[in-house]
């Protein structure tokens, strides 16, 4: 899955060698993010399955195990139009047992159902940039997360570390503003603009279209945990789980918006 994230993402590789570059050690990821469609048996459980068959366990806290954590959502496919549904459907029951090889799928860059018109692409685009990016991506990696507080210099204050990335000529989103806060102020979180890739659609017409992100997290340590000695904090002790208003705000990194302003 890593592989083929970072093949199809220069931005994410280049970020990734950067780093690992000026740190002269192995980085850890905080999470992968996957999107579904929620619909059909495509949703959330067709890729949580694989994890959870290999020691994963499913919680709404995060989790504090040696694996980075594992984001999956969902798109709500019953709120969505009569029209934007009735593509969604049709895609998803044309791959018929293609939910039960999302992983699979995932890990070698294909689509488990046929390539849609880019007509199709454009209607989903209008109501929801997610199920665009979904139709065409499929179950590739959304995202992977830089768990910035566990870096060895001072690029772990993530600050810094958006600092010095955009001074190395990375563009950031800037959604919300580059850096999101969650209300106790104990997770830090921002991300890379997405990358676009050539994708031909199934009417024969070739166009960019938005592909995958990187994004950075630090976690703060708990009030109850604060008067450790820094060499004892493990990642246990600091601020777990996810979210959500600063997650819709990371998605943003692929709509057309920032996208569009990464180009410019």
């Amino acid at each position: 899955m890593q592989s083929v994230y970072l093949n199809r993402n220069p931005t994410a590789k280049a970020i990734l060698d950067l780093v690992h570059s000026f740190e002269n050690n192995s980085l850890c990821y905080d999470h992968l993010a996957f999107r579904t469609f929620g619909v059909n048996g495509y949703g959330i459980d067709s890729l949580a399955q694989f994890f959870l068959d290999y020691g994963y366990t499913q919680r709404d806290d995060g989790m504090n195990g040696p694996l980075p954590r594992i984001f999956i959502s969902e798109l709500l496919v019953d709120q969505m139009s009569p029209r934007t549904q009735g593509i969604i459907r049709k895609y998803t029951e044309s791959s018929g047992n293609g939910k039960k090889y999302a992983a699979l799928a995932s890990s070698l860059g294909h689509l488990t159902w046929d390539k849609p018109l880019y007509s199709e692409f454009q209607q989903l685009a209008r109501e929801s940039e997610y199920a665009a990016w979904t139709l065409v991506n499929g179950h590739a990696l959304n995202h992977v997360t830089i768990s910035a507080h566990r870096l060895k210099t001072y690029l772990r204050d993530i600050k810094k570390l958006n600092q010095f990335l955009e001074e190395s000529g990375f563009r950031l989103n800037s959604e919300g503003g580059v850096l999101k806060v969650s209300p106790d102020g104990l997770l830090l979180q921002s991300s890379t603009v997405a990358d676009s890739i050539s994708f031909q659609f199934s009417d024969g017409i070739t166009e960019s279209v938005p592909c995958s992100y990187i994004e950075f997290a630090e976690r703060l340590v708990l009030p109850q945990h604060e008067n450790l000695p820094h060499t004892e904090i493990k990642e246990f002790h600091r601020r777990d789980g996810f979210e959500v208003a600063s997650a819709d705000k990371i998605f943003e990194s692929t709509s057309k918006e920032q996208v569009s302003r990464a180009g410019a």
